[in-house]
């Protein structure tokens, strides 16, 4: 075969390999970023032996700082300026304080754990001080912390990265250059982090006033013309001074956010997809090119010079950086635990190496099996433990509460006079001035405006509540608000009305959105039950039953005269998505149809349900536990003027 094909082919198994951890992570639900990891050392010399990174040559260093430049400049276009400022005091501490810490705590520790010589011991420290958004973006996909820590995390992550990248670059010159001072060493970390954010700052309002004009381009040709204007914008950066490109990335893609551009769902999505392929081929390549035996021969003191990092400079850093702050213990025990390094890292490791070995310095081949090691322990230890640490603290987004209901419809109204009851926030949307004013007369927060308006969406503080329902009789226009909401803001719980029928429920599988109260019912059907005062509002707790035993709810339901709108399940309440949701010692939460003449109903005492249904539902339910009727000052009354 040719040296051509030779390469090529080792493209397409790096990709395919890169693409296929990935399909595995989302399907075993852990981490990505430790299968690319396994996949890339079984492909490599240490595994089977089919991936040889080596033959890209210098290739190899353009592809990894393409592809780091995209990877940043994905993160600061997804940093939410508005949530950075609820955790701004503790983000700058630690990409400031947070990051001299463990540079001073982890060169000691290489120095007298791992017995390196101190210079490459602060430089095995300098190049560790990032985690790096590649490996701490996955990971809070799979765990889905509540958002104040996530925003916290993500921010460290990518404003971390070109830090700690820059200041790498600084102690391997003070190296090279025994004769460099402290004052020419702070003066080139900061002349390099200050070139890049002005010209990072510079290239991104250029992009965003010429995307905002630019209304004769197509959009896909818009998100190709931002990947050459960012590639454009490094490149420029690192030949006005070296490494400054990083922060170039991120600042280019904070101040591009701060536009808002028409185009900037799809920007993200595209830059997002980019990214996966970036560092999906990027860690099958570098841990490819992993020697397990170099990681061996560094002996016990570099694993104790790791777990030193994890367990006690981390937490330290956090402690003292997040003092002043309104994060409880739980929050910062999991930022202290979380700090997985990633493919900055990695990257800067191998290229270091290189340096220090032509330059005639021993250690070169060290430092990077360390950083290697350390990538390993805290990927493996930190990324596969995370989401039970957070499910052991309870701080999982799982348990936000509270819910965002658009459509001010009675159906609507009562659900949100639910949540209110239980003590949890709620907010209805509607364009409709009339349907407003029926919720203010209830006494329900309400907002005139559309859904899709992302200013107001944040001013309602979507990002920190329990569930999204869109409850209006379009059930398209459910499921694509719904399906942006859900890209946009990623709540815990989405769910939207839709018939079966519909002709893009597909929508709903891929986009996770569950059909509101399990489905198979109609909205405007039930809103007229309401308006005519023909239903009962009670409730049920679950008893223990088979396994695959069914629920015969469902043959009420079936017959159009039962809702079941909510599960209450110790604190939380959570809208009914399936039957199958329901364990025992819920509590379901539901409509009952009474089709009874308003005289008959008014001479038999009002809203009570009909005897006969109360008393066979019992035998129907064939539960342990009867169903019990709730008093009108138990749970919120039908309103009567609706």
């Amino acid at each position: 075969m040719t040296d051509s094909f030779e390469l090529t082919l080792q493209i397409i198994i790096t990709v395919f390999a890169g693409i296929s951890a990935q399909v595995c992570g989302e399907f075993l639900k852990i981490p990505s970023i430790v299968l690319l990891l396994i996949f890339g050392i079984a492909l490599g010399g240490d595994g089977f032996g089919i991936l040889h990174p080596s033959e890209f040559g210098i290739g190899l260093e353009v592809l990894v700082a393409l592809a780091v430049a995209v990877i940043l400049f994905e993160g600061g276009l997804n940093l939410k300026l508005k949530e950075l400022n609820e955790v701004s005091g503790s983000l700058r501490n630690l990409v400031t304080i947070g990051t001299l810490i463990t540079l001073v705590g982890g060169g000691i520790a290489a120095h007298y754990l791992a017995e390196f010589p101190w210079a490459i011991a602060f430089l095995y420290a300098s190049l560790v001080v990032v985690t790096g958004p590649t490996v701490v973006g996955p990971l809070l996909k799979q765990v889905a912390v509540d958002r104040k820590v996530a925003t916290l995390l993500e921010g460290e992550g990518v404003l971390i990265d070109p830090v700690g990248a820059i200041l790498a670059v600084v102690v391997l010159d003070t190296i090279l250059n025994v004769d460099a001072g402290l004052g020419e060493v702070a003066s080139g970390l900061a002349l390099r982090l200050g070139i890049g954010a002005i010209i990072g700052a510079a290239g991104g309002w250029l992009m965003g006033q010429f995307l905002r004009v630019a209304t004769f381009l197509s959009e896909d040709l818009k998100n190709l013309l931002v990947l050459a204007g960012i590639w454009g914008l490094f490149g420029f950066a690192q030949s006005v001074r070296g490494e400054s490109g990083l922060m170039t990335a991120v600042v280019a893609g904070i101040v591009l956010r701060a536009f808002s551009i028409p185009e900037e769902r799809l920007l993200r999505r595209f830059k997002s997809q980019l990214t996966v392929l970036c560092v999906s081929v990027l860690f099958i390549l570098l841990a490819a090119d992993l020697s397990i035996a170099s990681i061996f021969a560094l002996g016990w003191g570099s694993f104790f010079t790791v777990a030193v990092l994890m367990f006690v400079v981390r937490p330290i850093s956090v402690a003292l950086c997040t003092a002043n702050s309104d994060l409880d213990w739980k929050q910062k025990f999991f930022v202290a635990w979380v700090a997985p390094r990633g493919i900055v890292s990695a990257s800067v490791a191998s290229l270091f190496a290189i340096i220090l070995t032509e330059k005639g310095f021993n250690g070169g081949a060290s430092i990077k099996a360390l950083v290697f090691l350390t990538i390993l322990m805290t990927v493996f230890i930190q990324g596969l433990s995370a989401k039970w640490i957070a499910r052991q603290l309870k701080i999982t987004s799982i348990e936000a509460r509270g819910a965002v209901i658009v459509g001010s419809s009675p159906l609507s109204r009562l659900l949100a006079q639910l949540f209110q009851q239980q003590g949890e926030s709620v907010v209805i949307i509607d364009t409709d001035a009339k349907a407003c004013e029926a919720a203010r007369a209830e006494q329900l927060e309400v907002y005139q405006s559309s859904a899709l308006d992302v200013d107001v969406l944040e001013e309602i503080g979507i990002s920190s509540m329990g569930a999204f329902v869109s409850l209006t009789n379009n059930g398209e226009v459910n499921l694509v608000l719904a399906q942006r909401i859900m890209e946009e803001f990623h709540p815990p719980r989405v769910a939207a009305f839709f018939e079966q029928g519909e002709p893009d429920n597909t929508i709903a599988n891929k986009g996770k959105i569950s059909q509101v109260f399990g489905g198979g019912f109609s909205v405007k059907v039930w809103n007229q039950y309401i308006l005519d005062q023909q239903v009962k509002l009670g409730k049920t707790t679950i008893g223990p039953r088979e396994k695959n035993q069914t629920l015969p709810f469902q043959t009420l339901i079936d017959a159009g005269e039962f809702l079941p709108l909510l599960i209450r399940r110790q604190e939380t309440l959570m809208i009914v998505r399936s039957l199958e949701d329901l364990k025992a010692e819920d509590e379901l939460i539901y409509l009952l149809h009474d089709p009874r003449p308003q005289l008959l109903k008014r001479l038999s005492g009002g809203m009570q349900a009909p005897r006969l249904l109360l008393e066979t539902l019992p035998e129907v339910e064939n539960l342990p536990r009867s169903p019990q009727a709730i008093a009108p000052t138990a749970l919120p009354e039908i309103p009567k003027n609706s």
